[in-house]
């Protein structure tokens, strides 16, 4: 399936939500990171929240809209997290922002233990037809775009095949964190990506 483009998902503001609404969006946000979407049913979501499983659909409609609001606000809250840090951190060069992306992901994954939300989202439902698929696709599809935009900043001679592996590079590193049981891949993949386009 080719990735969705980041033109296609709103990653600009969290949904507008009922204080109801609210607590369930955190409850669920909290539960699917923690155990799994697939672990965790409404009336769980319901309890955690205290409001009623009628009052979660009334909100949502489906668990499946559920998800797909919280891979929502995931992304937007590592985007404005990123944002941030790239744009207080002084103006830096190319190679400099790419090694202040790694520096994010590691201050974002102390909070993070479990790893990328939409790595495990996608274990959970790719492969069916998932509105849980469009963010996960446009999520990544995001990455690869800043990426690819550092390594222009850099003045690398082809900057879509750099930023495409460095892309890779993050990915790679992410899922070594925690799947892989190694927890200073971030770091050693940051001090990589500046060897490789300090040449």
């Amino acid at each position: 399936m080719t990735p969705t483009t980041t033109a296609d998902v709103d990653f600009e503001s969290e949904p507008v939500l009922t204080p109801a609404g609210h607590r369930l969006l955190d409850a669920a946000s909290t539960l699917f990171y923690d155990r799994g979407i697939r672990a965790v049913g409404v009336d769980r979501i319901a309890e955690e929240a205290g409001t009623t499983k009628k009052t979660l659909y009334a909100c949502f409609g489906s668990k499946d809209a559920l998800v797909a609001l919280y891979l929502r606000r995931r992304a937007i809250r590592w985007q404005e997290f990123l944002r941030d840090r790239l744009d207080n951190s002084g103006e830096g060069n190319g190679v400099e922002r790419v090694r202040q992306v790694f520096a994010a992901a590691e201050k974002w994954h102390e909070s993070s233990d479990r790893g990328c939300a939409f790595v495990n989202a996608y274990a959970e439902v790719g492969g069916a037809n998932d509105p849980a698929l469009t963010l996960i696709h446009a999520e990544k599809r995001w990455m690869n775009e800043l990426f690819r935009r550092l390594a222009r900043e850099a003045g690398v001679a082809d900057p879509d095949t750099a930023g495409n592996l460095l892309h890779l590079i993050y990915e790679g590193a992410m899922v070594q964190a925690t799947a892989g049981g190694e927890p200073d891949a971030i770091g050693r993949a940051r001090a990589a990506v500046v060897d490789i386009l300090g040449h």
